[in-house]
């Protein structure tokens, strides 16, 4: 599917994983409210919230920053696109601004492109919650008692468990990975 919408995108930004991959996130969270939100330790008291702020874990020169994603709920897969375009690019060049590095809700890492196919993100402190996809591997899968070759990708999530029960984490982990097994469902209301 990626690639036939990058095939007929015109001007937009090329597709990579990732907008797919907020777009899930975006429309699996809503049953998962536990997981949009901060804690804050002093006073012991949680903030849901109902907008995703997405932070974006993003390697530069200067060491790992978080862009967020404001609102990545009310965005589509080029407008998300185009905005991690322009986020990373800031990240990474020095001129993103406090606002753009501050107030996420739920922090995306990445870790795919370095190899690892299991990882153990580090939640982005006072959120609850970070998801992190990991490499897509080609592997063999037995369908109908023959073996085929599958492209697979291992999800992980870390989360505070202050907050957020791990029955409700590995429920919320389910509903992503159906979502991105079932993708004509990103782009249905």
């Amino acid at each position: 599917m990626r690639a036939d919408l990058n095939a007929n995108r015109g001007e937009r930004p090329k597709l990579t994983m990732l907008p797919l991959l907020i777009v899930a996130i975006c429309k699996s969270l809503p049953q998962f409210p536990m997981l949009n939100a901060i804690y804050d330790d002093e006073a012991g008291i949680v903030t849901r919230h109902g907008a995703v702020h997405l932070g974006m874990a993003t390697q530069t020169d200067q060491g790992l920053m978080v862009p967020v994603l404001r609102d990545a709920q009310d965005m589509n897969v080029w407008q998300l696109a185009a905005e991690i375009g322009r986020l990373a690019a800031a990240a990474r060049d020095g001129s993103a601004t406090a606002k753009e590095l501050s107030g996420s809700t739920l922090t995306l890492t990445s870790l795919g492109p370095l190899g690892g196919i299991a990882t153990t993100p580090v939640i982005n402190r006072p959120e609850v919650a970070i998801i992190g996809p990991n490499k897509i591997v080609e592997r063999p899968m037995i369908i109908d008692g023959e073996i085929h070759a599958r492209k697979l990708m291992n999800l992980s999530i870390s989360c505070d468990h202050r907050v957020v029960d791990g029955y409700d984490a590995a429920s919320y982990v389910q509903a992503l990975k159906h979502f991105l097994e079932t993708p004509v469902l990103l782009f249905a209301d």
